[in-house]
């Protein structure tokens, strides 16, 4: 028996493995918006956890505060994931993410990322973390705090990205705490 072939690329399609470029500058892959006020917070606080999804497929974007604040993402890029500006992405976070993780210190400070969260939580489809001290009551109904179990890889990646955001460690916790809506960190 022959199978029949043919060429994919006259329909113009792509190849569909994971990660591939789609002709409309979509990727296959699940899209993880992370919102933090610094790199510093983000790795100290949720850095075992972006490796370990990174490492999994996930396109993981951290998105920072602009202008004199900006940091070097030199850090979170040891960790896998992209680093963009707050304001040059705020338009997109959420939009396209399943997964959405948000620190304390950056859900105080600025309003729209509070309505993005919001709007997140009452989307059944978009799981949403969170992570810092202080959180407003009404946020913490329907969250349960929930231990990340690191990854032994995710340990040392998040040692060299401390070191790196200039933070010295002795070792990496193995465990990092969230609140979510999800039982299913993983």
């Amino acid at each position: 028996m022959v199978t029949p072939t043919f060429d994919i690329s006259e329909y113009g399609l792509r190849s569909m493995s994971a990660g591939a470029p789609r002709g409309d500058t979509e990727s296959l892959r699940y899209r993880f918006d992370v919102v933090a006020a610094s790199a510093v917070d983000v790795v100290q606080s949720a850095g075992g956890w972006l490796y370990d999804r990174a490492m999994a497929g996930w396109e993981v974007v951290v998105l920072l505060p602009h202008g004199p604040h900006f940091e070097d993402g030199r850090p979170l890029r040891i960790l896998g994931v992209q680093v963009s500006e707050l304001e040059s992405e705020f338009e997109a976070a959420g939009a396209t993410a399943k997964s959405l993780a948000v620190s304390a210190e950056a859900f105080a400070a600025d309003e729209r990322v509070r309505d993005l969260v919001l709007k997140a939580r009452g989307d059944r489809l978009t799981e949403v973390a969170l992570w810092g001290e202080h959180w407003p009551l009404e946020m913490n109904r329907g969250l349960t705090r929930v231990h990340y179990a690191l990854s032994a890889a995710a340990r040392r990646f998040k040692r060299q990205a401390l070191v790196a955001a200039g933070m010295p460690c002795e070792s990496v916790d193995p465990t990092e705490t969230l609140l979510t809506d999800s039982v299913r960190l993983g």
